[in-house]
């Protein structure tokens, strides 16, 4: 790959591969740097790249991608969020009460299956966020907010 196409390549994918990061609440810092240690990683493989294979994107995404994964575990950074805002009863009552239970059923099924089980374990089985992340082998900050998520999903679908 010659110098002219590897600066074109840069143009073309630099603020992309930036965005990606920060969209994925890195810091604007740590976004730059890790967009650099991407087009490092590029440049170095560039050589062995074969064009008829993939495209150079798909490279960069996959490499991006990567580097956040490992961005993470390095820093090892969960956020966490408060019991309360993740099982929101209210947000469980108001669609019980402006939606049909059928609708509700329907809505459940578009859910994945590790969400769907925790809504199941807490709301039917009246389990605690706690146990019901420990039946479902995951972590409790994880749990809480795979069930923020799944109620919002919830809300949206029954909108």
């Amino acid at each position: 790959m010659t110098q002219s196409e590897k600066n074109d390549i840069y143009k073309q994918f630099n603020r992309k591969v930036f965005y990606y990061f920060f969209g994925k609440n890195v810091s604007e810092d740590d976004a730059e740097d890790l967009t650099a240690n991407v087009f490092v990683k590029f440049f170095d493989k560039a050589d062995d790249f074969d064009p008829s294979k993939s495209s150079p994107s798909t490279l960069i995404y996959r490499m991006a991608h990567n580097t956040l994964i490992d961005f993470w575990r390095v820093r090892k950074q969960h956020s966490a969020l408060d019991e309360e805002i993740a099982c929101d009863d209210t947000t469980l009552d108001a669609i019980l009460n402006d939606e049909t239970l059928n609708e509700l059923a329907q809505a459940l099924m578009r859910l994945g299956e590790r969400e769907r089980a925790l809504i199941v374990l807490v709301y039917y089985d009246n389990k605690t966020l706690k146990e019901s992340a420990e039946i479902l082998k995951m972590s409790y900050s994880n749990a809480k907010i795979v069930m923020k998520k799944a109620l919002e999903q919830l809300k949206d679908f029954l909108d």
